[in-house]
């Protein structure tokens, strides 16, 4: 069993919530998460509590960033040569609009 932790206010975290979602929301929330910097129980919290998530910029969320952005260019690469057009170009710009949205902040707030 994992070990108890207290929260930032010394409330032991002891009462489990559990929802389901589509793969394609998962993945979404993953990507979310990942470029945070926060674990998904912070994230999760912070998101649902409806306070305002803050991404913790630094090395691990900069190379996060940098494996989207190359993971989105070789589809996009990958794309472009078999002209593939019955694909689904929402998926693949859901973590683009995420990154952007972190940089604006990051930029409006400097």
């Amino acid at each position: 069993m994992s070990e108890k932790r207290l929260d930032a206010k010394n409330r032991w975290r002891n009462v489990v919530v559990a929802f389901r979602m589509s793969p394609q929301e998962a993945e979404e929330l993953n990507t979310k998460v990942s470029l945070s910097g926060l674990s998904k129980q912070d994230y999760i919290i912070q998101s649902l509590l409806k306070h305002e998530v803050k991404v913790v910029g630094g090395i691990k969320v900069a190379r996060k960033v940098q494996i989207h952005l190359e993971t989105m260019l070789e589809e996009l690469q990958f794309l472009e040569e078999e002209k593939i057009g019955d694909t689904d170009f929402d998926e693949l710009l859901v973590p683009l609009k995420h990154i952007l949205t972190i940089l604006m902040e990051d930029d409006s707030a400097g």
